[in-house]
């Protein structure tokens, strides 16, 4: 599908947006076909040329970070309860870490945050070197990385915000359409139809 279907899109979804008090979010649908959710794997990353949003990130490292929520090795024995550890899922988006971390990581928190697809992982997140130049590194690359994994025969994924200009949420639409497409087993006859919707606005299909 070519760039000037997806902005007619973007133009159409502009002119039935309602301003809120709030930066609505940008959402990109995908409708699978011929897609076996149990059989065909499906979970990747997408760096996007654009940020999406200040992602909330918490840091596993040996020493505080004044760029991130910092949890230390000694306090790893509060999280013992799995109560605990899912107060953390439902609190940040994404968790980095020290790689000499990682073993005990697992071990205390690999049962909750693995299913939930939130350990630091080594495509992001995992550093070699804890320090604060690497940190902010890594946080910049998180504002512009979308995982997608698919469990049902629809992706919903979010690309960006409202406030992003026009041509921004195209550049960010095509990066994760193109990528998404290139992994489908079946590419274009995997895909039943595409739609784009802000968060408080009905989806506009892109024709």
């Amino acid at each position: 599908m070519n760039e000037e279907k997806f902005f007619k899109a973007i133009k159409k979804l502009r002119k039935t947006e309602t301003k809120r008090n709030f930066d609505q979010t940008v959402d990109l649908i995908v409708n699978l076909k011929n897609f076996n959710v149990k059989k065909d794997s499906f979970n990747i990353f997408i760096q996007v040329p654009n940020k999406i949003k200040n992602r909330k990130v918490a840091g596993f490292f040996e020493k505080d970070s004044e760029l991130v929520d910092t949890i230390k090795k000694n306090d790893f024995i509060k999280f013992k309860e799995k109560k605990d550890t899912k107060k953390l899922l439902k609190k940040y988006d994404f968790f980095i870490a020290n790689a000499k971390l990682m073993p005990a990581i697992a071990t205390s928190f690999g049962r909750i945050l693995g299913p939930a697809g939130k350990m630091p992982s080594p495509q992001f997140g995992i550093l070699s070197v804890e320090d604060e130049n690497s940190i902010k590194a890594v946080i910049e690359k998180i504002d512009t990385i979308i995982r997608v994994r698919i469990k049902e025969p629809s992706i919903k994924i979010s690309i960006g915000k409202e406030s992003l200009t026009d041509e921004q949420i195209l550049k960010n639409i095509m990066k994760v359409y193109n990528k998404i497409l290139e992994n489908l087993p079946r590419k274009k006859d995997n895909i039943k139809n595409i739609l784009i919707k802000l968060t408080m606005n009905k989806p506009v299909k892109v024709e």
